[in-house]
């Protein structure tokens, strides 16, 4: 089971290939236990301890809980990190797995201390079980291709960094 963080406000995502303007509704947050193994992709065969997807439907399965204090634009790769990025079409890391999805997968992992990762750890469902290991297992490519940016630049809107920016602050008053 994801974390998931709405996101309030319009933004948008596009360029770099993308053949339409994705309006950003909500990412997950997926993460082993106290910074182990937790991504749901590789990148060259490694994998990471965390993972960042942001999605555009709203799934009913999910429960509330309180993330950590972090700011959120700390996980936003840097504009000059846009550049570089895998893309494939796949499927839905949650369940129905719905094959709709098209991947960009930054190729320079975001930096986070072992202090933050190990924080992540900490988060509680309502019945106060601890949400680790939150991610689901690498899926083999079943036969897709994985292409690899060139010079094209992939746009998010000043919005989006916006509204991260004010997510964290919220996620800081929670606790």
């Amino acid at each position: 089971m994801a974390t998931q963080v709405g996101i309030p406000i319009t933004s948008t995502i596009s360029g770099g290939g993308l053949l339409t303007t994705y309006k950003a509704v909500q990412f997950h947050l997926h993460w082993g236990k106290d910074g182990g193994l937790g991504s749901e992709h590789t990148i060259d065969g490694e994998q990471y301890p965390m993972e960042v997807n942001d999605h555009q439907k709203q799934p009913t399965f999910y429960s509330n809980a309180s993330l950590p204090p972090i700011s959120l634009a700390q996980l936003i790769p840097p504009e000059q990190n846009l550049t570089s990025y895998y893309r494939y079409r796949g499927s839905l890391t949650t369940p129905g797995c719905t094959e709709a999805v098209v991947w960009t997968v930054f190729e320079n992992p975001i930096p986070l201390s072992m202090e933050q990762l190990r924080a992540f750890s900490k988060v509680q469902f309502r019945d106060s079980k601890l949400m680790v290991n939150n991610f689901r297992p690498i899926q083999p490519l079943n036969g897709r291709q994985v292409f690899r940016s060139g010079s094209a630049m992939l746009l998010v809107s000043s919005t989006l960094l916006a509204a991260a920016l004010a997510m964290a602050l919220g996620l800081s008053q929670l606790n």
